[in-house]
């Protein structure tokens, strides 16, 4: 009888001790789309004119569009030279499944390939009281290799609906590189402002993306350092047809918006 006894007893405590580790994990969690991370520049994807030149062009064939889609490039331009790399290996994480580590704490280890370089990643979400606190790690193996760089840090809302991220620049130049900041709009990454940290010339310049309920349901807010002093620039336009305006008091000095139609054409505003 005490033979049977024993190993049933045991089976019981050890059911019920994996069931209280379990319960004392919690789940994992959730990470922050990659979305939260790009800004969508599709509507503004080539750009012929330089912006030095711009304010000579008004009155050209679609000049209004050439000037909203090279302010907005030079944005893009950062984030294809400078941010794709961590961002890239970023993405690879929600395909991977996350470990238990200690605590509240979760970690993603995962190898990444980018431009024919393979990294080492690893990412670490930490759960508090009403957000999560995310540190991604990156290492490089071989010549100019390094261990270990935070890469990427931030905190997004426990219920996945916002956050802020802060990008560094490089494993050679360890300083904040870029500010975002997001938040979800129903079940889409609808508003992200990049802010530019770096202290240089640049520096405490912006782009805010949105989309809203308006016939123009998507804009721009851009204040940025065009060389000699910050411009702000608006731009508005509907993501399905692809109408649009833009108005900026340094360019278009009477204020008002400068509108183009569905070719990209300039038009006068309705």
């Amino acid at each position: 009888m005490k033979k049977i006894l024993f190993p049933a007893l045991f089976f019981i405590f050890s059911s019920i001790l994996f069931t209280n580790c379990k319960k004392d994990k919690g789940d994992p969690p959730t990470l922050p789309p990659a979305e939260s991370m790009t800004i969508d520049f599709s509507n503004f994807s080539s750009a012929g004119k330089s912006l030095e030149l711009l304010p000579d062009q008004k009155g050209t064939l679609s000049s209004n569009w050439e000037f909203a889609a090279t302010v907005a490039l030079i944005w893009k331009g950062i984030i294809t030279t400078r941010l794709a790399l961590p961002i890239t290996v970023f993405k690879v994480a929600v395909e991977q499944t996350p470990v238990f580590v200690s605590g509240k704490t979760w970690q993603w280890s995962y190898n990444a390939t980018y431009l024919n370089v393979t990294y080492k990643a690893k990412l670490t979400g930490l759960i508090e009281t009403n957000d999560v606190q995310w540190k991604m790690y990156v290492s490089q193996d071989g010549t100019n290799g390094f261990t270990d760089f935070l890469w990427i840090e931030g905190t997004s809302k426990i219920d996945g609906t916002g956050g802020q991220w802060t990008i560094y620049e490089n494993p050679q130049s360890t300083v904040a590189f870029l500010q975002i900041d997001w938040a979800k709009t129903t079940n889409v990454v609808g508003n992200i402002k990049y802010t530019y940290l770096k202290p240089d010339s640049f520096k405490d310049s912006y782009i805010q993306y949105g989309l809203t309920s308006n016939d123009l349901n998507a804009f721009y807010t851009i204040h940025y350092y065009n060389g000699t002093k910050f411009s702000d620039v608006n731009v508005e336009w509907n993501t399905t047809t692809k109408i649009g305006h833009v108005k900026s008091v340094d360019y278009m000095p009477d204020g008002n918006w400068y509108c183009w139609d569905s070719n990209k054409v300039n038009v006068v505003c309705p």
